[in-house]
């Protein structure tokens, strides 16, 4: 049910008195994709944050249909809001199939390989990292995450969560958005950020894809930073008596 690439993001070790812990993040690929698949197309974002994070990578339990009846092993979803099991970003209303099997998957895979300290997402993963971010808040959740980050991230539209976005969720966060995105419009993507009470926003003018270079490098670089120094920062105030 799930693909664990929990080595594929080693760098050499820091020249320090002792390595330092990298912090763990869950990756969750976008419609259609799957943990290989995303792993091998974010080569550059893996590249980027291996100084500071350790990847994890998953599938998502249901796979696409494809135009014959049959099923796309390759192609998954994390949940489908159509009756014919298809999935679209962009449909406001609509069930969300398979959603309770991927929370389920979530949880053993959490068990299993975590903690994590934080979740990243792309397209439907991003939306669905929205939706764990909501129910955490909400304190829903059996296990904890620490931050989010989201690559062309959105709302759901599917009726059963549209109460999860009722209220502010107070977690650090990390929005990346290509501004010629026609397949998830920079409009879907505020509306999601809106929601978060301090969010950092990295915009570029590319189009559907985790961008890597440049401003948005250095974004997830310093946004990565943070997220170990609240770590180191409560490792001291535990030490003191």
């Amino acid at each position: 049910m799930s693909e664990e690439n929990s080595n594929s993001n080693q760098s050499p070790p820091i020249n320090n008195k002792e390595e330092r812990r990298k912090l763990k993040i869950l990756a969750f690929h976008g419609y259609r994709q799957n943990g290989t698949v995303f792993r091998a197309k974010i080569g550059s974002f893996r590249k980027v944050v291996s100084k500071y994070a350790q990847l994890v990578f998953i599938s998502a339990p249901h796979k696409v249909l494809v135009e014959d009846g049959g099923s796309d092993e390759d192609a998954r979803s994390w949940w489908f809001n159509a009756e014919d099991n298809t999935y679209s970003g962009k449909c406001l209303g609509g069930p969300a199939i398979g959603f309770e099997d991927t929370l389920e998957l979530i949880e053993d895979v959490v068990k299993e390989y975590g903690p994590f300290d934080g979740f990243m997402g792309f397209s439907q993963g991003a939306c669905l990292v929205g939706l764990l971010a909501a129910m955490q808040q909400k304190g829903y959740l059996p296990y904890k995450f620490n931050f989010a980050i989201f690559a062309s991230g959105f709302r759901s539209g599917s009726l059963v969560h549209k109460g999860f976005y009722d209220e502010d969720i107070n977690l650090p966060s990390l929005h990346v958005y290509g501004e010629s995105d026609s397949i998830i419009p920079k409009e879907m993507s505020e509306s999601l950020i809106n929601l978060f009470v301090k969010p950092i926003i990295a915009e570029h003018s590319g189009g559907h894809y985790v961008a890597c270079s440049g401003s948005i490098k250095d974004a997830y670089l310093d946004f990565l930073h943070d997220r170990y120094q609240d770590i180191v920062e409560k490792q001291e105030q535990e030490k003191k008596p």
